[in-house]
């Protein structure tokens, strides 16, 4: 279809006897039929969608994976495996802004020859962990001095001669995780490279903050041909199996003689190639005759696969059967016609580069984070918002944060009309776009060139360790106002001109009755979380590089558009319905859901719902806002991105004052954690679709003032008329890990002795609901512990006839042996040897189960 593939070239294996060629007519219809659907202008152009789409998923997922690795993909060349690579190679790295394309021979089959041939590497590394100084860097010439000795001696164990040996430091700052490796070289060298390398990949540098040398490397490779003698032979010929000789057969026989298209090419044929929305004139060349660069356009054809190249890419012809592809002409932005309305392709591609924004901001934090919270349990979110603070995009993180980062992007802009390039913002403000105060929001407004107002916003929001308060974790129970759940941040400007102010920072967490207990921590995370946000603004920079502000803004538009009308979809086939859910310690969620299925809109009702509590199970109005946008994000099938449009179909009317819009001083902790649960669970009843989950986070808190740990524990899910409810696994409003175990125990004074599936407590239906979890963790020195979790009265109910699971259990295990059972809410002293083990509730069923007759 698109002339990048010779279907001649092809052997006569198709068809239902295997004894076909390929049928390009049959491709062409199918096409056809798939492009008037679309509405595309051709065939040609919905073949195009089809591959520019396959290529953006994978450009997307080669970028996430490089920057967990530490790694900028532009910086390297795209190596093309597998017999279909050779057609996508040259558009793969123009997305990625890679420059070169390797194309080895033979490399879509005969992966074992093509290892064989590989160069032999040895790689030894040992840590260091001393200062980036002159003493530092003398203990890292030795160590690399003992390592090259060792790679030397490794390569030769293999029967190689070993040749040019590389040295390597990995720097980091004191207190990240993120170590960037850097050649060995004299100290201001390092110096100068390590901070290039930071901000090239995370957005910042820190040049006054004390640099570590976490580890030295050495790395050498075997000079050519002086490893796995005997195994250079070419996979094109194999030899024959007769006795007594060995005969050479060529596996992929030479093309016969053609006439030739130019010195240096192989034989005179021509076709058209689709590229760029229109038709080019390519020569289809053979690999084994091209002798000089060829520019593209151009088809070049092997044994093996065929090897598209694209305009603007020059094939150059190396030893060995390498062809190398190298970009000739400069990246010209990609002009997208037609913006007064959507295009189905140019639409789901930025669905998918909008997502891998929100997905690349969390590589970042995740890489550069120093808490277990974020770095190892993912308590965070990453998201892209417009100009207004309209969410268009996230990463699948967690719901209970992203329906309400839009709030907290608002109100920075409401405090601060005056932005400017490099600022940044924390805030917790649960009265104002936050949730609770552990979970810290970085608002960052980006600028493109000497704009004087800001074009977009990131966000990058991370559950902290702690924020102070009465308990350790900050995350207490029984907490009566605001401030026993630690320090308020509104809004704070901790980053103006690219300036992170530490100082300022450091005085605001600090400040209040009930200060955070680890500052040094929380900003560490927050210079992660701006890292973060420095990863999104780079690549919705070069998102508009590539193809222009008009485009990107009015896409940005459009994906919420397209969400919105997912939605009304959705809503069209819902019908009224009502739910009232009680929570244990008082307090209800009522809400009643009127549906208009012809304009594909409702009303989310919450009038009846209790007064503001005394406790802290009052939940702000932000996360009413994100629990809906989660249900109702669910019940669309299209793959879309969660976003505001999600909303715009929904009228949600809460009475004020209630515990769902609570005001200063009222207690919100558990709010976001518990009530939010509690909310999905009453729309998804009202509704009808879904039995009640576990409903609750079960949030696990020990610590003292140097130490403070945090984790959410699985339970049951909730049945619906297509399935049973999985079992031990976080749902709804939670997206959140538990710590490994090996990570835990090293980190805090802890064993954990049992953690498993909870059996037979989901409840029973027609379909079953999901089973708990139980976990059992004991303390090698005394600590404050604490949970606050729900649904240990009251049972998760199950729909439509389905029976309520078992609800929680959780008790105190003496180091004598002595057994006491605790409340769903509790916070108690643990003495060395003691253990707390915790049975977290299942998930209802749904309807009713068939008697036998």
């Amino acid at each position: 279809m698109l002339g990048r593939v010779d279907p001649g070239a092809f052997p006569a294996v198709f068809g239902p006897g295997g004894d076909q060629p390929l049928d390009a007519g049959a491709a062409r219809a199918r096409l056809a039929e798939l492009a008037s659907a679309m509405g595309a202008p051709s065939p040609e152009a919905a073949a195009e969608g089809f591959l520019a789409v396959a290529v953006e998923q994978t450009v997307q997922a080669i970028r996430r994976i490089s920057t967990e690795r530490g790694f900028d993909p532009r910086g390297h060349a795209l190596v093309a495996f597998g017999g279909a690579a050779g057609q996508v190679a040259c558009w793969v790295a123009e997305a990625l802004g890679a420059e070169e394309v390797l194309c080895p021979r033979y490399g879509s089959l005969l992966s074992a020859w093509g290892i064989g041939q590989a160069e032999v590497r040895a790689l030894r590394q040992a840590g260091l962990e001393r200062p980036l100084d002159a003493n530092g860097l003398d203990a890292a010439h030795a160590l690399a001095d003992r390592l090259a000795a060792e790679v030397a001696a490794d390569l030769a164990a293999q029967g190689a001669e070993p040749g040019p040996t590389e040295l390597r430091v990995r720097i980091r700052y004191d207190g990240a995780d993120a170590a960037l490796p850097v050649p060995l070289a004299p100290l201001a060298e390092i110096e100068t490279a390590f901070e290039a390398a930071h901000r090239r990949l995370f957005g910042f540098a820190e040049p006054g903050h004390t640099r570590l040398i976490a580890s030295v490397e050495a790395e050498a490779a075997s000079l050519p041909d002086s490893a796995h003698p005997g195994e250079g032979r070419d996979p094109g010929q194999v030899g024959s199996m007769a006795p007594g000789k060995s005969e050479s057969v060529a596996l992929f026989p030479e093309a016969p003689a053609s006439p030739l298209l130019d010195p240096g090419l192989g034989r005179d044929e021509r076709r058209r190639m689709w590229a760029g929305g229109e038709f080019h004139d390519a020569p289809l060349v053979e690999a084994e005759g091209l002798a000089v660069p060829l520019p593209g356009p151009a088809l070049i054809v092997r044994g093996d696969t065929q090897i598209a190249v694209a305009p603007g890419w020059t094939a150059h012809p190396e030893a060995d059967g390498l062809i190398r592809l190298v970009r000739a002409a400069p990246r010209a932005a990609a002009a997208i016609e037609a913006l007064e309305r959507p295009d189905p392709v140019t639409l789901e591609l930025f669905n998918r580069r909008f997502m891998g924004v929100a997905e690349a901001m969390g590589a970042a934090l995740e890489r550069t984070a120093r808490s277990v919270n974020i770095k190892e349990r993912l308590d965070f979110s990453c998201a892209l918002f417009d100009l207004d603070g309209g969410l268009v995009a996230n990463a699948p993180h967690m719901p209970v944060h992203l329906g309400s980062m839009g709030a907290s992007v608002r109100a920075v802009r409401d405090r601060h009309p005056r932005l400017r390039p490099g600022d940044a913002f924390a805030l917790n403000n649960p009265y104002a776009g936050g949730t609770h105060l552990p979970d810290i929001t970085v608002v960052m407004p980006v600028f493109l060139a000497d704009a004087e107002a800001p074009a977009f916003h990131v966000a990058a929001r991370g559950h902290h360790a702690d924020v102070g308060g009465v308990q350790p974790g900050s995350m207490p129970p029984f907490s009566r106002t605001i401030d026993e759940e630690g320090v308020m941040l509104d809004a704070l400007p901790i980053m103006r001109g690219g300036r992170f102010l530490e100082a300022e920072t450091l005085a605001a967490l600090t400040a209040g009755p009930w200060p955070a207990r680890a500052p040094e921590r929380n900003i560490a995370d927050l210079k992660a979380q701006i890292a973060a946000c420095q990863a999104g603004a780079a690549a919705v920079e070069a998102m508009i590089a590539a193809h222009g502000q008009a485009a990107v803004a009015r896409y940005m538009g459009f994906v919420q558009d397209n969400a919105e009308a997912s939605v009304r979809r959705a809503i069209s086939s819902l019908r009224d319905g009502a739910a009232r859910v009680p929570m244990d310690g008082g307090g209800e969620i009522v809400v009643r859901i009127a549906v208009d299925a012809e304009a594909g809109e409702a009303v989310l009702d919450f009038t009846g719902s209790s007064v503001v509590l005394p406790s802290n199970f009052n939940a702000p109005t932000s996360i009413v806002h994100a629990a809906a946008l989660y249900v109702f994000r669910t019940l669309v099938q299209d793959e879309i991105p969660l976003n505001a449009g999600c909303l715009k179909p929904l009228r949600i009317v809460v009475p004020e004052p209630s515990m769902l819009a609570p005001a200063p001083p009222a207690a919100v902790v558990a709010g976001n954690v518990e009530t939010s649960q509690h909310i999905v669970d009453a729309l998804y009843a009202a509704l009808g679709v879904m039995a009640n989950a576990q409903g609750t986070m079960n949030n696990f808190t020990f610590g003292d003032d140097e130490r403070q740990y945090y984790e959410t524990l699985c339970g049951g899910a909730g049945a619906t008329a297509d399935a049973p409810g999985a079992s031990a696994v976080h749902t709804h409003m939670t997206n959140s890990r538990l710590t490994d175990p090996e990570i835990l125990e090293r980190r805090f004074p802890v064993r954990l002795e049992a953690f498993g599936v909870r059996r037979g407590s989901g409840g029973a239906g027609a379909r079953a609901g999901g089973d708990g979890a139980l976990r059992r963790i004991r303390f090698l020195e005394g600590m404050e512990a604490a949970l606050l979790s729900t649904r240990r009265t009251f049972a998760p109910q199950g729909i439509l006839g389905g029976a309520a699971a078992r609800p929680g259990r959780s008790r105190l295990i003496e180091a004598g042996g002595a057994v006491r059972e605790l409340q769903g809410c509790f916070s108690i002293t643990v003495q060395p040897g003691d253990a707390i083990e915790i049975e977290t509730p299942g998930g209802g069923g749904f309807g009713t189960v068939a008697r036998p007759r």
